[in-house]
C-alpha cells in the first residue's frame, strides 16, 4: 500500500510532527511518500526531516499563483508514485489534491486541524476549503471538537472520523541540570519559576493575552520568567507590547528553536492562551515531558486536559484568570507535579503513534475495499 502525504509546508512543526511520527509507526507494508508545494523553497526544512527519517521527500516546481500547472504536475507524480491513497494536509492541498485523485481514481482523504480565521485572506481560503472537504472521500479530524465544526460546514457524518494527534513516547533526560540552565539563559535572572509557550506568533494564538497576564504575575511572583518559542507576523506588535509594558526582563521570545521540546521538561509550567485550537500538538508534547499546563477552554483543548487532574482551563481572552491560574501553580509545587505526572500518563494512554497508527491502517483497508467493490 502506497501513501502519499500533500501538504504546504513553511516550516517544521506540529502538523510536520504528526505525518511523519505516523508514517514512522505504519506497518512495512504501508509505504509513505511526501509531497510539499514548495512555499518560496521554504519546504525544505520539512523535506530534510523527512528524508532524515529515512522516507522520500519532494517538493512540487509549480506553487501559486499557476495552480493549474501545479495541479498537472501533481497528478504525473501521483502516477509515477502509484499512489494508493492520498492524504491532504490544508486548502491549497485539499483542492489540488482531490481534483488530481479524482483524475486517478485514488481515494483522497483531508486531515482537518483547525482553521485559524487569521486574516482576510486565509478566512476566505477556509471558506473554500470548508465546500472542499463535502467532497472528500474521508475527512480525519483530530478533535471532536474539530469534528462538529466540519459537521456544520455541509460534510455528510459518515465521512468524518476522529483520530487525535499522538505524541512521541521517547524519554528525554528530565534530570540533566544542563537542560534547565539552558532554558533559564534565554531571560534575565534572577530566576525561581520558568513558565513556557510555543506556536506560531499570530493573533489566534492569543500571545498578547499571556504577555499581559505575566504583568500581573510579576506582581506577586517577582522571580516568574515568561519564554515564547515560535515565529511569526505578530512578533513585531509584541516586542512592542513587553517593551511599553517594561517587562523585557520577563519576558523573551527566543525564535523557533528546533531544540525546544528537549528543554521543555525543565519548565515549570507551560502555558497556551489560543483563541483557538484544533487539539494541540503542545499540549500533548507538555504531557509527555510531566509539565503541568495552563490553557485555554477552546476547540480540543478541554478534550487533552483534565481542568484540576492534569493542568488548568480558563476562558479566552481573559488575562485575569489566566494570570490567577498561572500563580496558583506556580506556588504549589505539589500541585504540579501530580498534574505533570497525571498528564504524561494520559498520552501514555491515548496518544501515542502506535494506537493512531493502527486507526490510519484500518482507515486505509476500508478505504481501498471500497475501491475494489466499485471497480467489480
Amino acid at each position: 500500500m502506497r501513501i502519499v502525504h500533500l501538504t504546504s509546508s513553511r516550516f517544521y512543526g506540529g502538523p510536520e510532527r504528526q505525518m511523519i511520527g505516523l508514517a514512522r509507526h505504519l506497518p512495512p507494508s504501508c509505504r509513505t511518500f511526501f509531497l510539499s508545494f514548495s512555499e518560496g523553497g521554504r519546504c525544505g526544512e520539512f523535506l530534510k526531516h523527512v528524508r532524515w527519517n529515512g522516507f522520500e521527500g519532494e517538493a512540487l516546481r509549480h506553487d501559486t499563483p499557476n495552480l493549474p500547472a501545479a495541479g498537472w504536475e501533481l497528478l504525473r507524480r501521483l502516477h509515477r508514485l502509484e499512489a494508493d491513497v492520498l492524504l491532504c494536509h490544508g486548502y491549497k492541498a485539499n483542492l489540488l489534491g482531490r481534483i488530481a485523485a479524482r483524475s486517478l481514481g485514488i481515494p483522497v482523504v483531508a486531515v482537518a486541524r483547525g482553521w485559524t480565521g487569521e486574516d482576510w485572506k486565509v478566512r476566505l481560503y477556509e471558506a473554500l476549503d470548508r465546500i472542499q472537504l463535502r467532497y472528500m472521500d474521508r475527512i480525519v479530524c483530530v478533535s471532536h471538537s474539530q469534528a462538529k465544526r466540519v459537521k456544520r460546514a455541509g460534510v455528510p457524518p459518515a465521512k468524518i472520523i476522529v483520530i487525535p494527534n499522538a505524541v512521541s513516547l521517547e524519554t528525554r533526560d528530565q534530570n540533566d541540570p544542563e537542560g534547565r540552565e539552558q532554558l533559564a539563559s534565554l531571560v534575565e535572572h534572577p530566576v525561581e519559576w520558568l513558565v513556557v509557550s510555543a506556536g506560531r506568533l499570530s493573533r489566534e494564538k492569543g500571545f498578547a493575552v499571556l504577555i499581559e497576564a505575566a504583568r500581573r504575575v510579576i506582581n506577586q511572583l517577582p522571580g516568574a520568567r515568561f519564554i515564547i518559542f515560535g515565529e511569526g507576523v505578530q512578533r513585531p506588535a509584541l516586542e512592542r507590547q513587553i517593551a511599553q509594558a517594561a517587562l523585557s526582563h520577563v519576558v523573551a521570545l527566543p525564535g523557533h528553536r528546533s531544540d525546544w521540546s528537549r528543554l521543555l521538561p525543565h519548565a515549570d509550567l507551560f502555558v497556551l492562551p489560543s483563541f483557538t485550537e484544533g487539539l494541540p500538538n503542545v499540549i500533548l508534547e507538555a504531557h509527555r515531558a510531566a509539565v503541568p499546563v495552563v490553557a485555554t477552554a477552546v476547540g480540543g483543548t478541554p478534550e487533552v486536559i483534565r481542568d484540576g487532574v492534569t493542568g488548568r482551563l480558563v476562558p479566552p481572552n481573559d488575562p485575569d484568570a489566566l494570570a490567577e491560574r498561572i500563580v496558583e501553580l506556580l506556588r504549589n509545587e505539589s500541585l504540579r507535579r501530580k498534574m505533570g505526572e497525571a498528564g504524561q500518563a494520559e498520552v501514555k494512554a491515548h496518544h501515542c503513534f502506535s494506537t493512531q497508527a493502527r486507526r490510519y491502517e484500518r482507515l486505509f483497508e476500508d478505504l481501498l475495499a471500497g475501491r475494489s467493490r466499485e471497480a467489480a
